[in-house]
């Protein structure tokens, strides 16, 4: 899938994955959803900094953010890397970037975890 239309949004992309923050974030949330509390500890990085590289990676679609309910029945958000793979490759015209990405959950598939995680 072609990342975007313009040598812009590749070079958004390449910037954005040559940031040890967002690096880290993608590779933390590639097995399992994980919330920014989470992403902070395992970033050693401050909230805010993972809320920036969070929007930053959502922007580009590389990071997509879950509903998840606690036991308490309250919900929070979650994040999933949605990258999997990032294909540079060099031209005449430069560098042209492609990213593959996992398919999103669709909200019918949303609704049935949420339901379960409330009944379960």
């Amino acid at each position: 899938m072609r990342s975007g239309d313009g040598r812009g949004e590749d070079e958004e992309i390449i910037t954005l994955i040559d940031d040890d923050y967002a690096r880290r974030i993608l590779i933390e949330t590639y097995g399992e959803a994980r919330s920014a509390e989470a992403l902070s500890d395992a970033c050693d990085a401050s909230e805010s900094t993972i809320y920036r590289r969070v929007e930053q990676l959502r922007e580009r679609d590389l990071l997509e953010g879950v509903q998840r309910l606690d036991p308490g029945g309250h919900h929070h958000e979650e994040y999933v890397a949605r990258m999997e793979r990032v294909t540079v490759e060099l031209t005449d015209d430069g560098f042209v970037v492609d990213v593959d990405r996992t398919e999103k959950e669709e909200a019918a598939d949303r609704f049935t975890r949420l339901y379960e995680e409330l009944s379960g």
